[in-house]
């Protein structure tokens, strides 16, 4: 292994040809694939096989000029492509953490792009302008935190860069995300390899059709991955065989037994300029560190011991691109071999043989103090490479004790080589931005019965009444603009379901049935609020399915204890968060310290992770601290937050119906052409309904249950204060396969949960309900509405939910007929 391990070895063997043997797995395509990329076993339930690149730098230690040759090159194609006028005007986008360098790579091959990459550090100071999730992958969330939000708001073509395109799952959800907001003409997506089956192929170009939007791709090299229907087993069983043999680096040479010497190489990185894209990196920027780099790989240099002939720059995770240009400079300062590569998150097995891409892993701690909290971080291809010294350059974000301690990374590698260089570039950190111009005062909020059927004391609505503004739209009209990508669904509302007479008796049942326990989850999960949060919480409902939640707390704490606690209702819209204006208004008025959100129920925790996010962005863009962006639930079938009543997956009646049981609001609308930046987000007030108004009928019935069910309040919520009510979210990880086992690939369109699946009947186009088998009354409301619609309820086993709704995931008014019905792909 003195030249590093390459996807052709010394003999001719193809560094994938083990995994290939073992798990039936077969590579085709272009003459180059095999000399590109090798193959591993991924420590990965979701995915069994990995394609290793052997020219991106971060499995395989790599020469650096050939690793930034390959997207230089790229990026040159793009140009060559979109042509210089509208290369001039593109913006580039590479995806966290393996395309971090190949995205920069290829913005400097375009010429003058701006470069942005996908991040999953959270940066104090930095707003989100958007995120997406990668199903596939170990850590599926992306942040875009752009320095300056106008990046991604030009009109000019958007490059998304990623070192490899398999299925094409997470370009659809970043275009599908972007697009939303910052919608374009022209997207080209770049990557060294396209594995796409024709079916995934033909998916992103009818994606493309549908948004109306120019998609190119351009590759190094494209081919197939055929596997075994049974892949994944038995790439899991060939996992837990080889796991406890691995050769691993770390494993052959104790903790500190290594004779290696740790020394620090001071950069003089240039002030001002960004580590990385993370923030944003200009053109200007660019110069600045191509005229410093010389200087920098000089120091490097000098500090390197006389005589090392084979040296390794080892980047860290998403910062490639700093240690990359580094390594290019130094590589022809030096005399020495110089091979680059960098850390990583992704658990993969190591195999020591030659046919296999990752021959041996060092394994240590994370030592970012990264936002999910610890965990195992790997170099591989490291140990026994035969390499004189190792340059291991870091952001100092992530110079702390844990990198230094026995057992961190740069132990491990002294245990490797005899010595280890540490270079350390300056984390960026944009300024906050300067907050925008304000007005004074914001409205009251709107009480009824001038807005909603709820008497004034029991909510107050931070909303604008909308109702005069035609809004509605038929929701077969609504669904297809919403997945082509041209509309939100917050900038129309669905025609109000007008429920039949047998519709109307089967709430009435299931209330009946239901009040009880209903009226047990109010108590727990108010007096649980009482208990941790606040004395004299500030009850905020996220409108509209919060709000008769939210008012029966209310009235739970003014029964149980005399509390006349406030109440109002705000907006939170997905993918755009929570209204801005509603949250100054409440800061103004009340501490942010005891404003507690309320909503109905969990599905697979969207909302939550809205919530958090944007009281994140608020308090930076504001200042404004203190809000708590823990959820209080009647009930949390998800498993996605503390403050519970019940984690039971049952009919909440309030599900079953529409504004006749939301106090005759409508949801929550935000559009530009109504919304203004001084503006509460809208809504409507259907007066017109109230002849079928069940609100406040439905408020009294569980209320009336109050003192039947106080002594098992009591008992309720003592256990659950003293459980482990931590959150496990089982019910996103069920989201995430069924999305893939049926084909949808968009977690958006699976909506777990009784309540849920009840709003995908009544708003969306469905297109199957899944049951879990033996469920009982609590779906028959479900069964009634599938029934009417011609949606299909397929019972399954082992259902971590009662039901799910999957929404129709390819929706055009022609799929669905002039019925609306629901239809089988």
């Amino acid at each position: 292994m003195s030249e590093g391990p390459r996807a052709e070895g010394h003999d001719g063997v193809w560094t994938g040809s083990w995994v290939a043997e073992r798990l039936g797995v077969e590579l085709t395509g272009d003459d180059a694939l095999t000399g590109m990329l090798g193959l591993a076993l991924r420590r990965n339930p979701k995915r069994a096989h990995l394609l290793v690149s052997n020219v991106l730098g971060k499995h395989v230690p790599q020469s650096p000029s050939v690793v930034y040759g390959h997207g230089v090159a790229l990026g040159r194609r793009v140009r060559d492509l979109l042509g210089d006028g509208q290369a001039d005007r593109a913006v580039v986008l590479g995806y966290a953490e393996t395309a971090t360098g190949l995205g920069h790579s290829v913005a400097d091959g375009l010429g003058h792009a701006p470069y942005l990459h996908s991040t999953r550090r959270p940066v104090d100071g930095v707003a989100r302008a958007g995120g997406f999730e990668e199903s596939h992958s170990h850590a599926t969330s992306h942040l875009l935190l752009p320095e300056d939000p106008a990046l991604l708001a030009g009109d000019g073509p958007l490059v998304l860069v990623d070192d490899e395109f398999s299925t094409g799952n997470t370009v659809l959800n970043t275009v599908r995300a972007l697009h939303e907001r910052y919608p374009r003409r022209r997207y080209v997506v770049v990557a060294l390899v396209d594995m796409r089956s024709p079916a995934d192929a033909a998916r992103l170009d009818a994606f493309a059709r549908e948004i109306g939007a120019r998609v190119d791709l351009v590759t190094a090299a494209s081919g197939r991955v055929r596997l075994p229907e049974d892949v994944l087993e038995r790439g899991q069983a060939l996992v837990a065989r080889h796991e406890p043999e691995q050769a691993e680096g770390a494993a052959t040479t104790p903790t500190g037994a290594g004779a290696g010497v740790v020394r620090r190489a001071d950069l003089g990185w240039p002030h001002g300029v960004p580590d990385g894209g993370r923030h944003g990196f200009t053109p200007a920027r660019r110069e600045r560190l191509e005229a410093a780099l010389p200087g920098m790989a000089a120091r490097i240099a000098k500090a390197l011991p006389a005589g090392a002939r084979r040296v390794l720059v080892l980047g860290f995770e998403e910062l490639m691109y700093a240690p990359l240009r580094l390594a290019c400079e130094l590589e022809r300062t030096v005399g020495a071999e110089v091979r680059y590569s960098t850390t990583t998150r992704s658990p993969v097995l190591a195999v020591d043989d030659p046919g296999y891409a990752i021959r041996t892993r060092l394994v240590f701690p994370a030592h970012d103090d990264p936002a999910d909290g610890p965990g195992e971080r790997y170099a591989y291809n490291v140990a026994g490479a035969g390499f004189d010294a190792v340059v291991a350059v870091v952001d100092s974000a992530a110079d702390t004790p844990a990198l230094h301690a026995p057992g961190g990374l740069l132990d491990r590698l002294a245990a490797h080589t005899p010595h280890v260089l540490l270079a350390v570039v300056p984390s960026h950190v944009p300024g906050a931005p300067t907050a925008p111009e304000r007005p004074p005062m914001l409205p009251e909020p709107l009480r009824g019965p001038d807005f909603s059927s709820y008497a004034p004391d029991e909510v107050g609505w931070l909303l604008q009444d909308l109702s005069a503004v035609r809004l509605e739209a038929p929701t077969e009209e609504r669904e297809e603009a919403v997945q082509r990508g041209g509309a939100h669904y917050a900038e129309s509302l669905p025609v109000e379901y007008q429920p039949s007479e047998e519709y109307q008796a089967l709430f009435h049942a299931a209330l009946e049935a239901s009040a009880d326990r209903l009226a047990r989850a109010v108590g727990a999960v108010t007096e649980v609020v009482l208990t941790e949060r606040s004395p004299r919480p500030v009850l905020v409902s996220l409108a509209r399915a919060g709000t008769p939640v939210g008012i029966l707390m209310r009235r739970w704490a003014q029964y149980r204890h005399g509390l006349d606690l406030p109440h109002y209702a705000v907006s939170i819209v997905r993918g755009r968060g929570i209204d801005a204006n509603a949250l100054r208004r409440l800061a103004a008025d009340h501490d942010p310290a005891d404003v507690v959100f309320v909503d109905g129920w969990t599905g697979k925790g969207a909302i939550t992770r809205e919530l958090a996010a944007a009281l994140r962005d608020f308090e930076e863009s504001d200042g404004i601290t203190g809000f708590d962006p823990e959820i209080a639930v009647l009930a949390d079938p998800g498993s996605c937050v503390r403050t519970y009543g019940t984690r039971d997956d049952f009919l909440i009646p309030s599900a079953c119906l529409n504004s006749t049981v939301s106090g005759l609001i409508s949801r929550t609308v935000l559009r530009a052409d109504l919304v203004g930046p001084h503006d509460y987000h809208g809504a409507k007030f259907y007066r017109e309904l109230a002849g079928a108004d069940l609100s406040v009928a439905f408020l009294d019935a569980v209320s009336a249950r109050f003192p039947d069910v106080a002594d098992t309040v009591d008992a309720q919520a003592k256990e659950l204060l003293a459980a482990d009510r931590t959150p496990t979210w089982e019910g996103w990880a069920a989201v995430e396969r069924i999305s893939e086992e049926y084909g949808i690939h968009d977690v958006n369109l699976v909506k777990p949960g009784v309540g849920e699946t009840t709003r995908v009947m009544l708003r969306r186009v469905p297109w199957k309900v899944l049951a879990r088998a033996g469920a009982g009354t609590d779906l028959d409301h479900v069964r009634l509405l599938a029934e009417q619609r011609g949606v299909p309820v397929e019972e399954v086993a082992d259902l971590p939910y009662t039901c799910v709704g999957l929404i129709h995931p390819r929706y055009t008014r022609g799929a669905t007929g002039a019925d609306g019905k629901a239809v089988t792909l």
